[in-house]
């Protein structure tokens, strides 16, 4: 009998539309395709064939249906609008419930800076200082706040609109093996009504007085996720983590991982795994969308990126086995154009689905992410113990 194989592949931000509690989110008429939509570079036609422009509510907005050109009768995908269950509108909690995992509470942010306790225990336990302890921008809080971390050696805690807790510091100051062991303080400390989604590790370099520059040796120390995902049932699987996968889930239930240094690259590992034999499930995280064009509000690399990867759907789907299963998502929103803040935003995601034994249509809008995961272990013949409901026809 043939090996079974799913590639899931995560658009990271990818949001068609906002969510009915948009608003308790601080999110306003937010749409990330509708904005993507609207630039020149937003080009298509493989995702719209796999059925992304028939989506429920995706055709109402007028920029999507002036560029509709595929019949509806000629998509070769399945296709459904995804509502996300969980309380927030971050990359952990979505990845989280695509997995089949539900968050009831929002995982904790710090708009203001981390409380006295949490820094206090921090600082006893490395024997340093702390420098900024305030939402910043990554590449910004190092010019600031590098001269200072080299004269004194204390560390540059920083966070963000995402729940993070980040420790930049530079590599001839802290050797990067010790600050991943302060990460790791970090995260013992970071439990319970603290418990923030990841402890990210933010080594840089450069001369006394800057310019400093972020290095590549950027780790994340993720939250165990709290209780059982389709990682877990997929135990005597290979379960292959590609991009950030591997820190989200704090690599419970992965068999392997290999990180990667954008969309390129994690499309190139993709590409390498369709040609690879193996049992089970390889998870992809393409982050470029969130980190590099989402958050800084860049409509137009952000549309780049999207015209790059469906580029390079053809020969993905040329790969696929008889028995492979493509599914493609998102974990959340990032409305390029919304101008309010450079958050996430709150929006439903799209799901498409082909394999070449699936017939085309609709699946209409679902009530959580987590059908993802129960339609994953419903390919194996694994009944799922996760949240979500199986997609596939029975």
């Amino acid at each position: 009998m043939s090996n079974k194989r799913v590639f899931l592949i995560v658009l990271d931000s990818f949001g068609i539309g906002e969510m009915a509690d948009a608003l308790q989110y601080g999110d306003e008429n937010v749409n990330t395709l509708r904005s993507v939509a609207a630039s020149s570079c937003f080009h298509v036609p493989n995702l719209e064939r796999l059925g992304l422009f028939q989506i429920d509510g995706v055709a109402n907005e007028p920029v999507i249906r002036r560029q509709m050109t595929v019949p509806k009768e000629e998509v070769i995908g399945r296709y459904a609008r995804m509502t996300e269950l969980s309380c927030g509108k971050d990359t952990t909690i979505g990845h989280w419930e695509i997995a089949g995992l539900i968050s009831e509470r929002p995982l904790p942010t710090y708009p203001q800076g981390f409380p006295r306790e949490v820094l206090s225990e921090f600082c006893r336990r490395t024997g340093r200082g702390v420098l900024c302890n305030l939402p910043y921008s990554g590449t910004q809080v190092i010019q600031e706040y590098g001269d200072a971390h080299m004269q004194t050696g204390d560390l540059i805690v920083y966070t963000s609109a995402d729940s993070v807790f980040q420790i930049a510091a530079h590599e001839e100051i802290v050797p990067v093996e010790q600050l991943y062991a302060y990460c790791r303080i970090a995260r013992e400390i970071l439990q319970g009504e603290h418990g923030v989604g990841r402890v990210i590790a933010r080594p840089f370099t450069g001369p006394a007085g800057g310019p400093f520059v972020r290095t590549s040796r950027r780790h994340d120390f993720s939250l165990m996720p709290p209780g059982v995902t389709m990682l877990d049932q997929l135990a005597g699987k290979t379960v292959i983590a590609v991009g950030k996968i591997q820190d989200i889930f704090a690599g419970k239930g992965i068999t392997e991982h290999v990180y990667t240094g954008g969309n390129a690259e994690g499309i190139e590992r993709t590409l390498e795994y369709l040609n690879r034999d193996f049992d089970g499930l390889c998870f992809v995280n393409l982050v470029d969308y969130d980190m590099l064009y989402g958050h800084r509000r860049d409509v137009e690399g952000y549309a780049r990126a999207l015209t790059s990867f469906d580029e390079k759907l053809p020969l993905i789907l040329e790969k696929m086995r008889p028995e492979d299963l493509l599914m493609i998502t998102a974990d959340h929103g990032c409305d390029p154009a919304y101008a309010k803040s450079t958050d996430h935003t709150r929006e439903y995601t799209p799901l498409l689905m082909y394999g070449q034994s699936l017939a085309p249509g609709n699946m209409g809008t679902r009530k959580t992410f987590a059908d993802i995961g129960a339609t994953v272990l419903q390919y194996f013949g694994i009944t799922p113990v996760i949240a979500g409901e199986g997609l596939l026809p029975h």
